[in-house]
Formats: structure tokens, sequence, C-alpha cells
């Protein structure tokens, strides 16, 4: 369901196009899985959205399979353009002012190399504090942003971020967004920036369609279908939570 926010910002940046979104519940959470698990699964979902449906671009909309597999995916499935999560780590040290960034992630996105490498290139006189967001997706999985539970996750994540000085705090899961009503709260009274980096990629899916003369029509009327490799139960609580974004 956490691909779901970046799904909102690619609708409101391009009304026009049609989205298909591929909610992988069957298998979430991806965050403590093996690499070679990870890029299965991305596997299996790209293949779903481009051999089986035909879709002319791909938002690999979870930081995790794009940590694990976006490489490998964009050589496999060239020339499809295939966009993937960038670790917003760049924007965070460039506006801190306490010189204290903090990130929020899966174990596995802060084990991989593209969050290193971001994170080596410009946290540079930064202190860069990570923290696993644990808790965080199955509350979301379960409709459960928004409880007593989930709050308890939030603070025990944040509280060394917190406690060493960070001005600016970077979710780096899809899912988290979900959890900001809870974070803000969590936040109240603190000078935090909190960062979100899907508008950045709804941006970057725009940029790449004009590029590739991939818009859709003048006059084309959009359309939102919703699958996934769990249940249909699943599938209406994704359409459902969809709804709720709007």
């Amino acid at each position: 369901m956490g691909g779901l926010t970046v799904w909102r910002e690619v609708r409101r940046a391009l009304p026009g196009e049609s989205l298909l979104f591929l909610g992988d519940g069957k298998h979430c959470p991806y965050g403590s899985r093996t690499r070679e698990e990870i890029r299965r699964l991305a596997d299996a979902a790209v293949a779903r959205l481009i051999d089986g449906e035909g879709c002319k671009m791909v938002v690999v909309a979870c930081n995790t399979a794009t940590a694990a597999a976006i490489d490998w995916l964009r050589a496999k499935y060239a020339p499809v353009p295939l966009v993937g999560m960038e670790p917003a780590v760049k924007p965070a040290c460039l506006a801190t002012r306490s010189g204290v960034v903090g990130v929020l992630a899966t174990e596995r996105s802060l084990d991989g190399d593209l969050f290193q490498r971001t994170a080596a290139r410009y946290g540079k006189g930064i202190e860069v504090v990570t923290a696993a967001g644990r808790g965080f997706v199955e509350s979301v999985e379960a409709d459960g942003e928004d409880t007593p539970e989930a709050e308890a996750c939030v603070r025990e994540a944040v509280a060394e971020m917190l406690a060493r000085g960070a001005d600016q705090i970077v979710l780096g899961c899809t899912h988290y967004p979900f959890l900001l009503p809870v974070l803000q709260r969590v936040l109240a009274g603190r000078d935090v920036a909190i960062i979100d980096p899907s508008p950045a990629v709804a941006r970057r899916v725009v940029q790449l369609l004009d590029i590739g003369g991939l818009r859709a029509e003048a006059g084309h009327r959009p359309e939102y279908r919703f699958l996934t490799f769990a249940d249909e139960p699943y599938r209406q609580r994704l359409i459902a939570k969809a709804e709720g974004l709007f």
C-alpha cells in the first residue's frame, strides 16, 4: 500500500494519464527480505505490468525494491523507462542548519548501495542518523497508522535522531507518509522538516514522459486500475485507501 503515496503525486502531476497500480500485499513487507528475494518479487511485478498489461513506463514505488533491483530491472526491461525511489538525503543535507539529518527507512534500504553512495556524496560534514521504521509498514498495511501502537513505533524510531539535534527527517519508505500525521504530533513544538521524496519522483515521471514523447493524447480519458498478488479483499482495501488520499 505504500506505493499509493507515490501514485497520488503522479496522479496530481499527470491528470490526463491512466494509471495501473500493482500492490504486492501477498509478499509485503519487503524491508527485511534478502536482495535475491526482493529482486525476484520486483521482477514478477514489473513483468506483470510491462509484459502482461503493456505499460509504457513503470514507477518502482518502493525504496527497498529500488535499492535491491532497479539497475537490474532497467537492464532487463529496456527500453521501457523505469523510475525508482531516490533517497532524499541530498535535499536534507543541503537544508540542514543543525548539521544533523535523520533518515527513516527499511533495513534493506539503509544497507543498499544507493543510500550508501548518496549519503557519502552529500553527507560530508553532516551527521546522518538512520533508523529502521520497525512496525511502520505493518501499521499501514493493517490500516492502523493512527493508533497508539503506531505512535509508539514512531516515537521509538525518531528518539535518537531528535536527541542528536536532527532538523531534517527523510521518509525513506513509501509507506511512511501515511504516518505523517502521527509524526507531526510527535514532532510538535520542534523545528524539524519532514522530507517526502514522492513529489520529486512524480516530477521525474513527467520529465521522462516528455523526453520520450510518451504523453497520452489530448482528450484521453484517464482510467485508474488496481492489481495485487494478494486476494480480492486486499485489492478492495487498496482502492479504498487510494480514494482516501483525495
